[in-house]
């Protein structure tokens, strides 16, 4: 995850590289002027990264909270990991029983080949509250928290699933969701960039 923190790009140093090839060309003011807000992206889509928030990642992906994202800590683990499967999702939030849904913490892929098959112990008779990742461990973040920050914090935790509490939970984004709308923004703002340079902007 490192690696792919150092991969991304910010929008000023795109700017500048594409200004630094192109310093030849009679466009090469225009490039610069631009470079420190990146105004030149007027689709609403590319707003630049550091206006990218979680909840626009949320909106990309159009999915509905609901039981496929949690669990109970009574469940057993079987029930847990046959609804990761089923819904193609890699972590649940875990829920402390009764009618409140207070969050008691979070079981992952990691949880269960760590100590479940790790430790050759049964899915069928352990319950998900002793394996998750308790509550006072688990790393959140909000629907208004920028993109690069929830990567930032997921990449310092060495976590891939990170849950989004507004006062209660909302969703969950994966490192996979976040690199996904990284890249999109700034393929985004290149090719922009390069219509400009080819003479489709005027």
């Amino acid at each position: 995850m490192q690696g792919i923190a150092r991969a991304v790009r910010s929008c000023h140093e795109i700017l500048k590289a594409a200004a630094l090839e192109h310093s030849r060309g009679r466009r090469i003011a225009w490039v610069e002027r631009l470079g420190s807000s990146c105004k030149w992206v007027t689709s609403p889509a590319l707003k630049g990264l550091e206006n990218v928030t979680v909840e626009d990642v949320l909106m990309k992906k159009s999915e509905e909270t609901g039981p496929w994202l949690w669990c109970h800590t009574n469940d057993t683990v079987i029930d847990a990991i046959k609804n990761m499967a089923k819904n193609n999702i890699g972590s649940l939030v875990v829920l402390k029983p009764g009618e409140q849904q207070y969050i008691a913490g979070i079981i992952t892929e990691r949880d269960y080949l760590r100590k479940i098959v790790a430790q050759d112990r049964s899915p069928m008779y352990t319950r998900v509250g002793e394996i998750m990742t308790n509550e006072n461990k688990l790393i959140t973040v909000t629907s208004d928290t920028n993109i690069l920050q929830a990567m930032q914090l997921m990449t310092e935790n060495q976590i891939r699933h990170v849950p989004v509490i507004d006062g209660k939970l909302v969703g969950m984004i994966s490192i996979k969701d976040v690199v996904r709308a990284v890249v999109e923004q700034q393929s985004g703002e290149l090719k922009q960039l390069n219509e400009y340079i080819r003479g489709d902007y005027y």
